[in-house]
C-alpha cells in the first residue's frame, strides 16, 4: 500500500470464498465503508449503517447537487441511494460484503491507479469512504452504439480502496504502449483511462452471419491496465433462460425425453 497521504479512510479488507465470494472490511473507530444497495451481508456490534443520497464522497453542495450526483448513478443501472457503514465504536470491528453471482471480487486501489477507473456499468460492490461513484460516457458513436456497454460506464474516482465485482475467472492484463487486445464487449470488467477504448467489426460474411460471437470487438489499446472477467452476467442470465424456455435436447441420451418422466422433469 502507498504511504502517500490519503484523502479517503484507509480501510483493511480481506477476500473470502472461491466461486462465491465476500469481502471483509476492517473499520477502525471513525472509520467509514460505502456500499451498493443489496450488497451487505453482515456486521459486527458497534458499526452504523446508514443510508445516503449521493455518490459516496459526500461533497456535494445542497439537495440539488446531491440529487444530479445520484442521478447519475441511476444511468448506469444502480440505485439513487447508497449504505455508509461507520464503526462507531472504541475498537476496531468489522463488515462483510457479498458478491450477487458467482465470480470474483476484485481489490482495486485508485491510488495506485492514478485515482481514476473505469468500469462496466454494475461493476461496483464498496469502498472506503470518499471514493466516488460516477458516470463515464463514451465519446465516439459507435463504441456508445455497438460496444455492448453502451454509451455509459461506471467511473470510480478517489485515493482509496475500492472493490468491484466480475463474473467467473478474473484476469488481469498490462497493456503496453500501443499494444492492442480484442476482447468480447461483455467480457471487459475495467480498465484504467490511460487504455484507448473502440469497437472494431469482426469482417467476414461467414463470421458475422453464422459465428455466433456478435458483430463486434471491444478493442483496448495499452498503455495501461485491464481486468477481463470469463462469464458475463449476461450471458450466463442468457443461458439460464434459453434452458428455462425451451425444451431439452437430451443430446447423447438414448431415451431422449423420456429420460425427463424418469428424473422427474415434464416432457
Amino acid at each position: 500500500m502507498s504511504t502517500a497521504t490519503r484523502t479517503n479512510h484507509e480501510i483493511d479488507y480481506l477476500i473470502r470464498g472461491e466461486e462465491m465470494q465476500c469481502v471483509e472490511i476492517e473499520l477502525d473507530p471513525t472509520e467509514t465503508a460505502i456500499a451498493e444497495a443489496g450488497a451487505f451481508m453482515m456486521m459486527d456490534e458497534g458499526v452504523q449503517m446508514e443510508t445516503i443520497f449521493g455518490d459516496g464522497r459526500g461533497q456535494e453542495k445542497g439537495f440539488f447537487g446531491k440529487l444530479m450526483s445520484a442521478g447519475k448513478r441511476v444511468l448506469t443501472g444502480e440505485s439513487l441511494f447508497m449504505t455508509a457503514f461507520t464503526n462507531t465504536a472504541q475498537g476496531k470491528k468489522k463488515v462483510l460484503f457479498a458478491s450477487p453471482y458467482p465470480g470474483k471480487i476484485i481489490p482495486i486501489d485508485l491510488q495506485l491507479l492514478g485515482g481514476k477507473m473505469i468500469c462496466q456499468k454494475d461493476a461496483f460492490l464498496c469502498a472506503a469512504k470518499g471514493v466516488a461513484v460516477g458516470i463515464e460516457f463514451q465519446k465516439r458513436l459507435g463504441t456508445g452504439l455497438f460496444g455492448g456497454e453502451g454509451f455509459i460506464m461506471q467511473k470510480l474516482e478517489g485515493d482509496g480502496l475500492a472493490f468491484v465485482h466480475a463474473g467467473g475467472h478474473v484476469m488481469e492484463r498490462e497493456l503496453q504502449p500501443g499494444e492492442l487486445l480484442k476482447i468480447d464487449t461483455g467480457c471487459i470488467v475495467a480498465f484504467t483511462p490511460s487504455c484507448d477504448y473502440d469497437i472494431q467489426f469482426v469482417g467476414g460474411i461467414k463470421n458475422t452471419l453464422f459465428g455466433g460471437e456478435g458483430l463486434f470487438f471491444a478493442t483496448l489499446r495499452g498503455p495501461g491496465k485491464v481486468w477481463i472477467q470469463s462469464l458475463p452476467i449476461s450471458r450466463l442470465a442468457g443461458r439460464i433462460l434459453a434452458y428455462g424456455t425451451y425444451k431439452r435436447k437430451e443430446e447423447g441420451s438414448l431415451l431422449g425425453g423420456f429420460g425427463n418422466l424418469l428424473d422427474g422433469d415434464g416432457v
